[in-house]
């Protein structure tokens, strides 16, 4: 109803309420709740429903924003949650992690107009977990058998997504995971304050009761080739994101308490499952007590410095070449991690690592910006300014990831990559160099966020249906 809308102007944008930092530092719970209903219905109101709606194009999913907002609105969630479920296999989880701020928030009309945009990402995940309250989120029912299977290599937010429509579509789906967990990053990489893990968890325990069958511990090249899944599945699709930790090119990077950031962060969500994790328990992996350094600008680096302050460390401090404006991780994380206790230091880079086998100090050297690189960013150059040392126990390198040498792991290589490693894919198929196996998420377009690897594992769920209803023949009709 018209009534229900447009309320921008008279009712003030308001998130959730944040618990105060120096509570949630205390442990790795969800930072603040999610809306109660009358606080979700008129924030959800504030919505422009605007002719071109610029929050759904800037979404990867295009996600029918101002649809469920209106729906929300008028107290309709059910109808608000399969309208929001259309789009996403896992919508709660986007309203958790995706960088609103940079997609559809970022881009909501009102927010340009200075009354704040509309709280997408917190309705969205309001939403979806009053659905699994209620008990509207529906077991997967697969469709009629058709008698094919599709090997997935690789059960992060792609695999995940693409074996989800893949069973409904009534296809037998095999994944096979490296892990002891499904999840990939959403279950070791990300940790517990932006996604608690129960969230991730009763995901999959939906797509194992839907019939998807799960190989976990299972390496590709180790516990069978990729030749062999190609014998096993009528169709196979790789969607083993990107792991590899970029290098650091300074004087005593390889001492030992210089750390990568997916070995630190999965050691902590470990801990958080309960596990025994050696590299953890001796220190190596632990924060507490200790002078951190964290190198790099992204959602990693913020993972690592908001995790390094609930383990108790004694400080932390991140250094990024470039400055706040030029950062490309989410300013809400930053803020967040400001707000407990994390010193940034910009326009600053290591130079060297002192103290021998185990570091004990930090050189750091001074950055300033120049010309705009290929990506519209202005490029750091080293400044003349004297460097800085610092005491450190633990310094952690987010310096991003790339993909591994799939062609070597696999044993097969005329599957072609590009000049970054990624996998090389036909643009209108999503297929690779090899006939019948297609790569979807981040080994195919480099680090990126969850919700585009939602949307290439929907992409390329549509494509493997396509090409394997191309392979059965039709019967001929009796004469």
């Amino acid at each position: 109803m018209a009534s229900d809308m447009l309320k921008f102007v008279d009712v003030a944008q308001a998130y959730p309420a944040k618990r105060e930092a120096e509570q949630r530092a205390d442990d790795f719970r969800e930072i603040a709740d999610r809306y109660g209903v009358p606080a979700a219905e008129e924030q959800a109101g504030r919505c422009a429903q605007c002719g071109v709606p610029y929050c759904t194009v800037h979404c990867p999913l295009h996600n029918h924003i101002p649809d469920w907002l209106r729906l929300t609105a008028e107290g309709r969630l059910r109808e608000a949650y399969e309208l929001s479920n259309a789009t996403s296999t896992m919508p709660e989880i986007c309203g958790r992690i995706c960088p609103q701020d940079r997609l559809c928030e970022g881009n909501c009309v009102i927010e340009f107009s200075g009354h704040g945009a509309v709280t997408i990402g917190s309705v969205e995940k309001f939403i979806t977990d009053a659905a699994w309250d209620n008990g509207w989120v529906e077991p997967i029912v697969p469709g009629p058998s058709r008698g094919q299977s599709v090997g997935i290599i690789g059960a992060g937010p792609a695999g995940l997504t693409a074996a989800e429509l893949l069973r409904v579509a009534g296809y037998d789906v095999h994944i096979y995971d490296r892990h002891d967990r499904a999840g990939g990053l959403l279950t070791y990489g990300i940790p517990g304050f932006k996604l608690e893990k129960p969230v991730v968890m009763r995901r999959i325990d939906r797509l194992k009761a839907g019939g998807i069958l799960f190989h976990q511990g299972f390496e590709v090249g180790r516990d069978a080739s990729l030749d062999q899944l190609r014998d096993r599945h009528d169709a196979v699709l790789i969607a083993t994101g990107v792991y590899r930790a970029r290098g650091l090119a300074a004087p005593g990077a390889e001492a030992s308490g210089v750390v990568e950031a997916l070995d630190y962060l999965t050691a902590s969500n470990r801990k958080g499952f309960g596990d025994a994790v050696p590299d953890f328990d001796s220190g190596a992996l632990d924060a507490a007590g200790k002078r951190v350094i964290v190198v790099g600008g992204g959602d990693t680096a913020m993972d690592c410095v908001r995790t390094a302050v609930r383990q108790g460390a004694a400080s932390v401090a991140c250094l990024y070449r470039r400055d706040r404006a030029n950062m490309p991780g989410s300013q809400r994380e930053v803020g967040h991690a400001e707000e407990e206790g994390v010193e940034f230091v910009w326009l600053s880079a290591p130079r060297s690592f002192g103290g021998g086998e185990r570091v004990e100090t930090v050189e750091i050297g001074r950055m300033r910006l120049g010309a705009p690189d290929a990506s519209g960013r202005r490029t750091p150059e080293p400044d003349d300014a004297p460097p800085e040392v610092r005491g450190a126990d633990l310094v952690i390198k987010a310096l991003g990831f790339d993909a591994d040498d799939l062609p070597l792991l696999f044993g097969v290589p005329d599957l072609r990559v590009t000049r970054w490693g990624t996998l090389r894919v036909d643009n209108a198929t999503l297929m690779t160099s090899l006939d019948g196996v297609f790569a979807a998420g981040d080994i195919v377009r480099g680090a990126s966020l969850v919700v585009w690897a939602v949307r290439g594992g929907r992409d390329v769920a549509a494509n493997i249906d396509k090409y394997l209803r191309a392979k059965v023949k039709p019967e001929r009709k009796a004469a």
